[in-house]
């Protein structure tokens, strides 16, 4: 007999597979988990806005609307960060990237073994708590996740929500560099437009968080891509 958790989670299962969505319920329920499920992107939006959860399990290929779509406006528009474990079929580093980009916090490959899913889910679960109303900060520029109030020096920034899904990466990314078709796949997925469309969102990125101050933080790595220099403090 599978022994049952000492805390039990509410998991929302978006799968459209329907063995692959009741051998994950199965588990899980016999574990103690709540659970709840939606076969389609759209189902699954609905009820992760109007519902609370502890956990999110998304596969990537949904009809109505797909994982990567569905993850980036939940984290963007809708502001919210419950942890969402991704899902999929593809194994390559530049989906894992896309995926991460888009705001998930994990990433399991088909076929996956139900214990390492339980297993991480509940890691997931742990660290949603603790960041339940964090905030990215890079030196004084300050990404608020829950609200996406931009502050720099204390002064609140207006941005667009092209440059906050910019912004939003290189925060996450810091220190590290952003490739730039990283950046045009977040903002555009496989439908990419004129080529200066990312630079005008990068110079208008620029205007609004570096112009005004008097240390640039937006800094190109010519032939690489992107990223923030700044100094944060322990």
């Amino acid at each position: 007999m599978m022994k049952k958790v000492q805390h039990p989670l509410r998991v929302l299962v978006i799968e459209d597979h329907l063995d692959i969505a009741e051998n994950i319920g199965d588990y899980l329920s016999a574990q103690g988990h709540i659970m709840d499920f939606a076969m389609d992107g759209i189902s699954g939006m609905h009820l992760a806005l109007t519902q609370e959860f502890d956990v999110i399990v998304l596969d990537l290929m949904l009809p109505g609307m797909d994982g990567i779509t569905l993850c980036k406006k939940y984290r963007q528009e809708a502001g919210k960060q419950t942890p969402i474990l991704m899902l999929t079929a593809r194994d390559t580093l530049n989906d894992k990237l896309v995926g991460f980009d888009s705001g998930a916090d994990d990433y399991l490959v088909k076929p996956f073994a139900l214990e390492e899913l339980s297993a991480r889910l509940t890691a997931l679960s742990k660290r949603g708590l603790s960041q339940q109303t964090s905030s990215l900060k890079v030196g004084d520029l300050e990404l608020h996740l829950g609200t996406m109030v931009v502050t720099r020096e204390g002064k609140t920034i207006e941005l667009n929500r092209a440059c906050l899904t910019i912004l939003q990466i290189l925060m996450k990314s810091f220190p590290n560099v952003v490739k730039r078709q990283d950046l045009e796949t977040a903002l555009w997925g496989d439908m990419l437009p004129g080529s200066d469309s990312l630079r005008s969102h990068l110079y208008a990125l620029r205007t609004k968080i570096d112009k005004p101050f008097s240390i640039p933080m937006l800094e190109t790595v010519h032939g690489i891509g992107y990223r923030l220099i700044g100094k944060n403090e322990d």
